[in-house]
């Protein structure tokens, strides 16, 4: 693996290289803080468990709180815990946790729910901090590397990391060390607001409309700090008879769609949800007779990497990956290959109706 002053690329802010526990304190009670990271992948990790040691060890139970914006559900172990820690007084726009969600249904937590490709743009528009001047005091921002112009390059997530990154104040970067850089794999569009947006550009999944990188005013960021943890993958259950009707359905009737001509020989790019029926249904189409196959869709999940090792599926584009630990370890195993074959696109984009609806 690469060290953390060759990930760095932008020597000057290695002076800013700090433990996780030298950033407590940053944080302060009634911070709105967001963090990178969607569906458990891509997520600060050391800089947040700092935090709840701290909170734990000196009986600071509801003492520091703070509003907390992330692209969707992050590990158990930031999130969760903070959670069980009393550390979470707002909550947007997903979240999972068992805990954190007891504690929402008690009133404990206020929780708000966003569509996710909508969250993006009133985080910019300032909707959330309305009454501190529509920004985020604090971003915390798991990356691979920082380019020489001090440029952020994310890890195995986008979600709403580049505008959080763009609103916030001041930033901490964890540099996972632990892991192989996703550089390359990311396009990211920091697209303007309304009524000046301008149209997203993709008529094909593989065009690029963006950078590898996400533009940072370096000089926000204000720690730099090592991380060597895995992201903590989400398990999955495994098909069942009724997940595995559904998938040979479907995949029947995309045969008759064909046969009938309303359908091409490789249908349209496809997306796919979350769970045990989506990854039946992407099992089946890796079994099914279609050929060079495309995904436009949110996660990248199990049964996506047979479908690509298949040779049926030839690109895919999600905001993230959401993969199990088993399914991780054949990840790295391939990474090489499969850095060529997936793009992740800002949630703002992998998930806008608009162009879902432009690609069929």
């Amino acid at each position: 693996m690469s060290t953390l002053e060759e990930r760095v690329r932008c020597k000057e802010l290695l002076s800013k290289v700090k433990t996780p526990e030298e950033c407590i304190e940053f944080f302060k009670d009634g911070m709105d803080v967001g963090m990178s990271g969607f569906t458990p992948v891509g997520y600060p990790k050391v800089v947040p468990i700092a935090l709840c040691d701290h909170v734990e060890k000196n009986n600071l139970q509801g003492k520091l709180r703070l509003n907390l914006f992330i692209g969707a559900s992050v590990g158990a172990e930031v999130e969760d815990r903070m959670a069980t820690l009393n550390m979470i007084d707002r909550r947007w726009p997903y979240q999972t946790g068992k805990n954190l969600g007891k504690a929402i249904n008690k009133g404990q937590i206020r929780m708000g729910d966003k569509h996710l490709s909508m969250f993006p743009q009133d985080l910019k528009y300032g909707f959330y901090t309305k009454e501190k001047g529509g920004g985020l005091d604090m971003a915390v921002i798991e990356a691979s590397a920082i380019t020489e112009e001090g440029n952020i390059i994310l890890s195995g997530a986008v979600g709403a990391a580049p505008e959080i990154i763009d609103v916030a104040d001041k930033i901490i970067v964890e540099i996972n060390t632990g892991l192989p850089s996703f550089e390359g794999m990311h396009d990211i569009l920091l697209t303007d607001l309304p009524p000046f947006r301008k149209i997203l550009p993709v008529t094909d999944l593989r065009q690029r409309i963006g950078t590898p990188w996400v533009p940072t005013d370096k000089s926000k960021i204000v720690a730099i700090v090592e991380s060597k943890l895995p992201d903590n993958g989400r398990a999955l259950r495994g098909t069942d008879d009724v997940a595995q009707a559904i998938a040979d359905n479907i995949v029947d009737f995309f045969q008759s769609e064909v046969k009938a001509g309303r359908l091409p020989k490789n249908l349209l790019p496809l997306q796919s949800g979350v769970g045990s029926i989506a990854n039946a249904v992407v099992g089946g189409l890796t079994a099914s007779p279609f050929e060079d196959l495309t995904v436009f869709t949110e996660v990248l999940q199990d049964t996506f990497l047979p479908f690509l090792d298949s040779g049926k599926c030839k690109y895919i584009n999600c905001t993230s990956l959401s993969l199990s630990n088993e399914a991780f370890v054949d990840w790295w195993k391939n990474f090489e290959t499969y850095k060529n074959m997936v793009m992740m696109r800002p949630q703002q984009i992998s998930n806008n109706p608009e162009l879902i609806r432009r690609m069929g």
